[in-house]
């Protein structure tokens, strides 16, 4: 309730650490990659599962508990009690509030769709490659769901 969505299940904190993983091992040189950062667009709020910046240096003497700059990209894994439908309005908020790229991680069937815009996406398996051309990453999804 106080992160102002759903409880995360077991699948979920797996797929995430390993997503972050992922990212941070092949993007650190390029791009910042954080879990569970409080965004506040526009007094909008939201907590999306991971955020992709672009590369800053950690300040550990001026810490920030709401970042009000958006993400290049935001990923979002849905828990047992999120609908598809939930998960789309709120990749749309995203690209309404200057967000560039949006994953939505669907759990029960093993794939993240890569939003480029509001309405354009691309749907990778587990089996597959993921290509975000906004952000120029490729992610091979067999670590990530392993």
């Amino acid at each position: 309730t106080e992160r102002q969505k759903p409880m995360p299940s077991l699948n979920h904190s797996l797929i995430q650490i390993n997503l972050g993983t992922e990212l941070r091992n092949r993007y650190k040189k390029v791009y910042s990659i954080a879990s569970e950062l409080s965004l506040d667009l526009s007094n909008w709020p939201s907590v999306p599962d991971i955020c992709i910046f672009p590369k800053a240096s950690l300040d550990l003497q001026n810490d920030v508990v709401a970042i009000t700059t958006a993400p290049l990209c935001a990923i979002e894994i849905t828990s047992p009690s999120q609908s598809i439908s939930d998960m789309v309005s709120k990749a749309r908020a995203y690209f309404s509030h200057g967000v560039k790229s949006c994953w939505i991680v669907l759990l029960p069937l093993g794939n993240i769709y890569v939003f480029s815009g509001p309405d354009e996406y691309e749907i990778y398996r587990s089996n597959q490659t993921l290509r975000d051309a906004v952000l120029d990453i490729s992610i091979p999804l067999k670590e990530v769901f392993e």
